[in-house]
């Protein structure tokens, strides 16, 4: 994962942390930050093609919503599914660093955040970004995915 973010141009150090991150709010306590800062990196099928959603720890992705936006059916990705897409195990997906890009969307709401923390890849591994880096280096689109 460094190694695709130095590729990036992205500024965040890869950070191990002791204890596993696998969720939004273990990640948030591990960091010291708000949970709506944790940047969960979440794979859904949608018309049977991966789409990954980069939420906002502090809300869940509601399907109705992104159907609304994108027209179409949304399923969420089994695990065998999230490893095809993303080479990463579900807990540890990051943003980027698959092994063929992904229609991406990342949540307005990590954009009230200065720093937002997204997974590098494993649950124990993560890194800092900003709202605009997160868009810049995922070529995600911004949307409203959660309440």
């Amino acid at each position: 994962m460094r190694r695709t973010l130095t590729a990036l141009g992205a500024h965040g150090q890869v950070r191990q942390l002791a204890d596993s991150a696998r969720t939004a709010v273990d990640a948030a306590q591990a960091l010291g930050v708000e949970v709506g800062a944790i940047a969960s990196s979440l794979v859904f099928v949608h018309d049977g093609a991966p789409l990954l959603v980069v939420t906002s720890g502090a809300h869940r992705v509601e399907p109705a919503l992104v159907e609304e936006l994108l027209g179409g059916r949304l399923e969420r990705a089994d695990a065998d599914a999230v490893r095809a897409a993303t080479g990463q195990p579900i807990g540890g997906v990051g943003p980027v660093g698959h092994p063929a890009p992904l229609r991406t969307l990342v949540d307005v709401a990590l954009g009230a955040f200065e720093v937002v923390w997204a997974a590098a890849g494993t649950p124990h591994a993560v890194f800092p970004t900003s709202y605009a880096e997160l868009l810049r280096i995922t070529g995600g689109t911004p949307a409203v995915v959660g309440r």
